[in-house]
């Protein structure tokens, strides 16, 4: 089958492309370069204490316990630092890197960022790998950590009826296959789910997926490398858990709102489209923004372009409502 041809970058983007590509994607990320990458990845993630450096916030690392039989699980918690005068709204973060690369420490700017100009504890989550563990240990992982957030509320200042499961990439996938167990193991409530650029589906088969293989940030290949290490041979069947690929679940009603953001030039576009179409049906409530020749991740990468400017103001009105944030 010839691949359809690919959306157009909006042409202020293609400089933060270039970028994007230069410094995450210059090992190509295949089943025998997955360790490679990871030690790349820790040279370009720069550690708390210096993202933390001169900002409004403190922070702190723990241990909680993990799931029931695997281990326990790292976590970092940031705060602002100016003292609350009533229970504050709360983020989960998780962290991008296909669920084969990086670590809590790659979602961790945004925590900084929401602390200091909205006052919100954040909970950075050090979930397990693969292919050393396969899906769904990931989610599982991320969902110890949420019971955990609403089970020590008091402690942590929090208020838990305003907690949202948020993550981009990898970490958008997991938020909602946590949005999921929540729902299906009557758990903690969630506000909502922050769906970035969303790795949903194992089976990387959409017309978008077609569109950028062989090139673009996160392009088909990757995909197909990282749902081989995380789904293994259960890959393509109905065996794949709707908690390691939420696109499995039969079933999205009773799901929190959520905000699913994409570019309309990368590999992910379809599925998340998809995804809040599929929310709708059910009645549920799903913000969707496709944004016009925005590469994965985009935002992050080319700050200053106004399609990035949009998408972050759209982002905040929804976390202002979401979260009932001041300003």
């Amino acid at each position: 089958m010839t691949a359809p041809l690919p959306v157009p970058y909006d042409p202020e983007l293609v400089a933060g492309l270039d970028a994007f590509v230069g410094m995450v994607e210059i090992i190509p990320l295949r089943a025998d370069t997955i360790l490679a990458n990871r030690g790349h990845f820790a040279t370009i993630i720069p550690p708390m204490a210096v993202q933390a450096e001169g900002r409004a916030i403190t922070w702190e690392d723990r241990v909680i316990p993990g799931p029931a039989g695997a281990p326990d699980i790292e976590i970092t918690i940031v705060r602002p630092s100016r003292p609350a005068s009533a229970p504050a709204p709360a983020v989960l973060s998780i962290h991008g890197g296909g669920m084969v690369l990086g670590t809590r420490f790659f979602g961790t700017a945004e925590l900084i960022d929401l602390a200091e100009r909205h006052g919100v504890v954040g909970v950075a989550v050090e979930y397990r790998l693969a292919p050393e563990h396969p899906g769904p240990a990931q989610a599982e992982d991320c969902y110890a950590a949420l019971e955990w957030m609403a089970a020590h509320a008091d402690e942590l200042g929090i208020d838990p009826d305003r907690i949202i499961a948020s993550g981009m990439s990898a970490g958008g996938g997991l938020s909602a296959a946590v949005a999921l167990l929540a729902r299906d193991r009557g758990g903690p409530r969630l506000a909502g789910q922050l769906l970035g650029c969303p790795m949903l589906d194992d089976r990387n088969d959409t017309p978008s997926s077609r569109q950028y293989d062989g090139f673009g940030a996160w392009d088909r290949n990757n995909n197909d490398t990282a749902w081989d290490a995380i789904a293994g041979d259960d890959r393509f069947s109905d065996r794949v858990s709707p908690y390691t690929a939420p696109a499995r679940a039969q079933d999205l009603t009773g799901l929190a709102p959520a905000f699913i953001e994409v570019g309309a030039a990368e590999t992910f576009r379809d599925e998340a489209v998809d995804y809040a179409l599929r929310i709708w049906t059910t009645g549920g409530q799903a913000e969707l923004h496709v944004w016009a020749g925005g590469y994965h991740g985009f935002a992050g990468f080319s700050p200053e372009a106004e399609v990035s400017r949009a998408a972050v103001a759209a982002r905040e009105s929804w976390l202002r409502r979401t979260l009932r944030l001041d300003g």
